[in-house]
């Protein structure tokens, strides 16, 4: 076995690994098919062992090549931080930083919030992983996570902001037509919009009542979907509040329930606090989310004199 290993193979290998053929890895990463089979075999060869076997479904991994997936997912999570160090300036918040948040998070709060921070800082570029589940700080998948769950490594710096309201809300046309529930006790005239399997959601869920009195007009476990139904008038859903503040369309209801808080932190790796491109993001987010779970959104205020750059 050959110790040279060229790391446009590796990064060939891991494009299989994820895509599961040569067509869908090949455009990932911008080259030809012939390219990326040559890659791969240049890289069995190297290592002396076969890395794919072929099926109807298409390249099937051997349990070497299974074996090999989390190392070079790790070396690939290490090449992009030393691009984003590399991208950034030692004296100001410039260059890029990746934030994990999930789904509605990354669509529905932090838009607005960014608009602040690039008046700030314009040279910081913030790439977004949306995603549900929590990427690893530890080994640098990202810079900075928005969680819903207390960090638990030691080697993790964290700061936490206050707990996101939640509320039901529907449209004024669902309203409209199908009444306003007053109370609790009218929960089964009504249509929900709610979560299909995800465990912390049913528990919320369970909140309204019997689960044999809940009509369901729509179940999903995405939370930009669900928000999505109760503006399109489907039924009520739990949105968090100051979210639901900037769709005049929607109306609080069943205030008589009391909803959970959704509890927030701002997460980084301890050796990135200090970098200027990542105490910039880490900064901002604190100071924005402090204001957003106090029930407020955080759309700004046009300013003329803020020049769009």
């Amino acid at each position: 076995m050959s110790m040279l290993v060229d790391w446009d193979d590796q990064r060939a290998f891991l494009a299989v690994m994820e895509t599961g053929s040569l067509s869908a890895a090949a455009r990932r990463l911008g080259v030809s098919q012939p390219t990326m089979r040559a890659r791969i075999e240049k890289l069995e060869v190297a290592l002396g062992t076969t890395l794919f076997t072929r099926s109807v479904h298409g390249l099937v991994p051997t349990p070497i090549a299974e074996a090999m997936a989390a190392p070079a997912h790790a070396m690939a999570h290490a090449s992009e931080a030393m691009l984003r160090a590399a991208s950034a300036d030692s004296e100001i918040a410039a260059g890029r930083v990746r934030l994990s948040v999930s789904e509605f998070v990354g669509i529905e709060v932090l838009p607005p919030m960014l608009r602040g921070l690039r008046d700030k800082h314009p040279r910081l570029i913030v790439e977004f992983e949306l995603s549900n589940a929590s990427a690893n700080l530890l080994d640098q998948q990202v810079d900075i996570a928005v969680r819903m769950h207390p960090p638990e490594q030691s080697a993790l710096v964290t700061k936490k902001v206050p707990s996101i309201p939640l509320g039901f809300f529907a449209h004024r046309d669902y309203l409209a037509a199908y009444g306003r529930p007053a109370s609790k006790a009218e929960v089964g005239d009504h249509l929900f919009i709610g979560p299909d399997r995800n465990r912390g959601d049913l528990a919320v869920a369970a909140i309204i009542g019997d689960a044999a009195r809940i009509h369901w007009a729509a179940r999903t476990d995405s939370h930009p979907a669900q928000l999505a139904l109760a503006r399109a008038g489907v039924g009520i859903a739990v949105v968090q509040i100051p979210t639901a503040a900037c769709y005049p369309e929607l109306e609080q209801v069943l205030l008589d329930i009391d909803l959970p808080r959704l509890p927030t932190w701002i997460v980084t790796h301890e050796n990135l606090r200090r970098l200027p491109r990542v105490a910039a993001l880490f900064d901002h987010l604190v100071e924005t989310f402090e204001v957003y779970g106090r029930g407020h959104n955080v759309r700004p205020k046009h300013n003329d004199n803020v020049r769009n750059t």
